[in-house]
């Protein structure tokens, strides 16, 4: 296997990793200072952290019954739901394309990995994913709402079902809401209208999309029951104060934040139709802050790309399903005008 990989971007407009392009205003970046600068650094994490998890409740309209844990980022809480779940013969099963991290947590910590591959057209096979879920009886199944790379949010009643066949052998569906400030759904109504058919449905987002990828803050909502229970493996302090006292500060100004995701949405559709007018290249819907695109060779046009300080993801080697493809994250209005017009200049 490979390590994680993160490409240098010295001098580059970034466009790989899914990141909000949009700073901080400088008045509130100089505020964010001085919160950070009275922060007791000396002590362990204590009280605040625990005002992040009230704050994170009201911000998301936590449901009746419901916890709420956090971790260091989506990574960590993956870590710890494969690490719950490592019975003897275990196994993970997955949607591909679909986030690497499923795939390598199951595999590091020796459960078995099950992929089902997509259709053409990036939908669910319900059908495939119903027999697998039947012969393996995953104890996870993730369900990412969009899909990265793929950017689409699936069928809800084919979700439904899938969600029914896991709790009828006591699997656990996880339900990836990473790219859910993009969304125009969220799989949080559903358990809200419906908790019973949901009883075995865990939901993970992150602050990462939202704008605070640095800061490494994911959490996990679910039953009480269910959430104790992976709360138990948790590392003591695994939230520091800095990242704690970030989160708070971003979610007391979540307009911000709100009006900068309006933003992107409004450039994810320039940048959908100028991809659309290009000859050669399909770009794929999206709900999400990022845009699949086949392109005539994809190697080529990731070199080109680069050559012009342009640096973005090539998946074609991620999955047969994704051959000819590029994701290309939403940047700034003038990050994207860039984007175009290098991708219209002929290699």
């Amino acid at each position: 296997m490979h390590a994680y990989a993160v490409q240098d971007s010295t001098g580059m407009v970034k466009l790989d990793a899914m990141e909000n392009p949009f700073a901080l205003p400088p008045e509130l970046q100089a505020a964010l200072g001085a919160r950070l600068g009275a922060v007791a650094v000396n002590r362990y994490p204590g009280p605040r952290v625990d005002d992040l998890k009230a704050a994170l409740a009201r911000y998301v309209d936590l449901p009746a019954g419901c916890s709420l844990m956090l971790g260091n980022g989506s990574d960590e809480l993956i870590s710890l739901l494969t690490l719950a779940c490592d019975l003897p013969g275990a196994t993970v099963l997955a949607p591909l394309p679909g986030f690497v991290m499923y795939a390598m947590s199951a595999q590091l910590q020796g459960l078995k990995f099950v992929g089902v591959p997509l259709t053409v057209d990036f939908e669910l096979d319900e059908p495939a994913m119903l027999a697998a879920l039947r012969e393996h009886r995953p104890a996870i199944t993730y369900i990412a709402y969009p899909n990265n790379p793929t950017a689409n949010l699936w069928n809800a009643d084919s979700i439904r079902r899938l969600i029914a066949e896991a709790a009828s052998f006591g699997g656990l569906v996880v339900m990836d809401e990473a790219y859910q400030p993009f969304s125009p759904r969220s799989w949080l109504d559903e358990i809200r209208a419906d908790p019973a058919a949901n009883a075995n449905v865990l939901l993970m987002r992150t602050l990462s999309k939202f704008g605070l990828a640095g800061v490494r803050l994911g959490y996990m909502v679910g039953p009480q029951a269910l959430v104790h229970e992976i709360d138990k493996l948790r590392p003591p302090y695994n939230v520091s104060v800095l990242n704690a006292e970030c989160a708070l500060f971003a979610l007391e100004h979540a307009e911000v934040f709100a009006q900068q995701a309006q933003q992107i949405c409004e450039q994810r559709a320039v940048l959908i139709d100028a991809l659309g007018q290009t000859p050669g290249f399909q770009a794929f819907p999206s709900e999400a802050n990022m845009v699949l695109v086949r392109v005539p060779d994809a190697q080529r046009c990731f070199d080109s790309l680069k050559a012009q300080g342009i640096l973005v993801k090539n998946v074609s080697k991620m999955h047969p399903l994704l051959t000819h493809c590029l994701r290309l994250t939403v940047g700034t209005p003038s990050e994207n005008a860039l984007l175009i017009r290098a991708l219209q200049t002929p290699p």
